[in-house]
């Protein structure tokens, strides 16, 4: 009888770190492709949700005249986030949504938004990195990962050198007067109007940066995944106050 047979079948120490080092290789090679359709996934979730919520807008307008959800010149200089915010509550009953803002409504929450720059909400000289937290889990824009285009117009200054900012967008404008519906922003990831990205962040020191990608929905009603300009002028602020060169694919302002 061969007494041998478990030794003479079984894997050497050699072949079980062979096989093992294969399966390290594979795992490194399959990773970032992982990753890759794990991001291609929730991009495509932002479509969605920012195709509905668009069409919600447009719903609403129709039944308000033509006017779009943001508080307009109504807004308070001193809370001019309302401006972009303000519209879930306004429109929210037109993607089957009501009741108070909260995390739970899938249709505002971008799968992609579990961070943002801490630098966002203050100017502190704080050093500059990532808050592990989905922005629309913060009622400071209303519990959702997306953004109205709902600038008013209103010139002011900031801070105390003497700069001013002009906010542009479609806060007090009629969709229908509108010059250029394909290139103008009606509603995008929140992270759209600073710039950073959910879908290809950057690491510090520049986590808020030029052409970081992100989706954008229009007022024609297309969906597109761009890059946001952002001027590195000390003067020009977030990239919701300036309109990009004309080489880029939107712009905030209605003419």
């Amino acid at each position: 009888m061969n007494n041998n047979f478990k030794a003479e079948n079984g894997f050497t120490l050699v072949e079980l770190l062979v096989v093992i080092a294969v399966i390290a290789i594979l795992a490194v090679l399959l990773l970032p492709v992982i990753g890759a359709a794990k991001r291609k996934a929730q991009r495509t979730v932002c479509v969605s949700n920012l195709r509905q919520i668009n069409l919600g807008i447009r719903m609403y307008s129709d039944d308000s005249h033509d006017a779009t959800p943001s508080p307009g010149s109504a807004a308070s200089p001193t809370n001019f986030v309302t401006l972009y915010s303000a519209y879930r509550q306004l429109m929210q009953s037109y993607v089957s949504a009501n009741g108070a803002s909260s995390p739970t409504d899938k249709i505002f929450v971008c799968p992609a938004d579990t961070f943002y720059p801490n630098h966002i909400f203050t100017d502190d000289a704080a050093p500059t990195e990532y808050v592990q937290q989905g922005l629309h889990e913060t009622p400071y824009v209303d519990f959702s990962s997306y953004s109205f285009n709902g600038g008013d117009g209103r010139t002011e200054a900031i801070g105390t050198n003497g700069v001013t900012i002009t906010r542009p967008g479609l806060g007090n404008v009629k969709l229908s007067a509108v010059k250029h519906p394909s290139r103008t922003v009606l509603i995008a990831e929140a992270s759209a109007f600073v710039p950073w990205s959910w879908h290809e962040p950057s690491s510090p020191p520049s986590l808020i940066f030029n052409d970081a990608k992100n989706v954008a929905s229009f007022v024609d009603g297309h969906v597109s995944y761009i890059k946001i300009f952002k001027d590195d002028a000390p003067h020009k602020g977030l990239a919701i106050f300036y309109n990009p060169p004309a080489n880029y694919d939107y712009q905030w302002t209605p003419d």
